[in-house]
């Protein structure tokens, strides 16, 4: 592995640790009767308001439509993430340590399997708070409606529109993934073996 490749495979595993700081994802709410406007911070291990109330002002509007409650201590993923990441940051400074290239190639692709997979879990846990409500219960029932916010972007549910974007924790993964990309790309291009040896010149090559 180059000097180049290694610096930018360290930053980007020091990078993961902004995740046990900052949220990873956002969830809005803006309704003409909460003009400051309503937020939810998904992080790393829990989930929390995005001022003190909100995550219990949004459960009890949750309740008037047959929602569950979003109750942090429920939801398993928030046990299992953290490990993840730490797993994450640590093969990535191993494979700093040890300089293999395969072992770049690999945790790239490992770390495009775990954000996949993340956003197919957050993706269905949404579906899940917004689908199967408790019409029995509810207080306003609209036959047919569901309130699902949205994966990424903006939705209106009933007057309330629903933004969902990455935090700064996200963009700290996805600038994490994109300097591994960037080292695979800096050996591929720069280190190319030349009569049994390494030469540093710019043509492309493979290198195992």
């Amino acid at each position: 592995m180059s000097t180049r490749a290694r610096i930018l495979m360290t930053i980007a595993s020091l990078l993961l640790a902004l995740a046990f700081v900052f949220p990873l994802w956002a969830v809005y709410l803006q309704a003409p009767q909460y003009p400051e406007g309503l937020g939810m911070l998904i992080q790393l291990d829990n989930v929390t308001g995005l001022k003190p109330n909100d995550l219990e002002n949004i459960n009890n509007l949750n309740h008037y439509i047959g929602m569950k409650r979003i109750e942090p201590s429920s939801i398993p993923e928030l046990r299992i993430m953290p490990w993840i990441v730490a797993g994450l940051m640590a093969l990535g400074l191993a494979t700093v340590a040890l300089g293999r290239r395969w072992m770049v190639r690999g945790w790239v692709a490992l770390f495009l399997v775990v954000s996949v997979v993340g956003l197919v879990d957050f993706y269905r846990w949404e579906y899940d708070y917004g689908h199967d409500l408790d019409q029995e219960n509810a207080i306003i029932k609209i036959p047919g409606m569901n309130y699902q916010p949205p994966l990424i972007g903006s939705k209106q549910l009933l007057n309330f529109r629903a933004t969902s974007l990455p935090a700064t924790g996200g963009y700290a993964l996805m600038a994490a993934l994109a300097l591994g990309v960037l080292a695979i790309v800096i050996d591929w291009r720069y280190v190319v073996p030349v009569h049994g040896k390494v030469h540093g010149t710019p043509r492309p090559a493979v290198v195992l």
